[in-house]
């Protein structure tokens, strides 16, 4: 994958506007941001807020997976030596550990579909 010279981000080369001099090697989000191209020419072009939809669907998607683990981390740094808040704390991870795995994957097609929404 190239790396753009202005954002330094690395795209696949489709994310990549043709041209010499000042055009070289310039991704297409950098190239509208510059004025080397007009945000319509550009099929690719995620606009701030399908960047923001996008991201956002991904932060539902990975979110709980993130709060079970912060969740045993937390547990174990400061409830674990608790007797009645790590008895119910511990079930509820256990709890959420079991589902969020498996909402996860029934989920899958939904995400699929939404993402081939905000794909431009």
């Amino acid at each position: 994958m190239a790396t753009c010279r202005l954002c330094k981000g690395q795209y696949p080369d489709d994310q990549f506007i043709d041209g010499n001099g000042p055009r070289y090697l310039v991704c297409v989000r950098c190239a509208v941001d510059e004025g080397y191209l007009p945000a319509e020419e550009v099929p690719g072009y995620y606009d701030d807020r399908t960047a923001k939809a996008r991201m956002s669907l991904f932060a539902r998607r990975y979110g709980p997976i993130f709060w079970v683990i912060a969740g045993w981390i937390i547990w174990g740094m400061f409830f674990q030596g608790l007797e009645l808040w790590s008895n119910l704390i511990l079930v509820a991870l256990l709890l959420s550990t079991l589902v969020v795995p498996l909402l996860f994957f029934l989920r899958t097609a939904k995400f699929k579909a939404q993402l081939r929404q905000l794909t431009p």
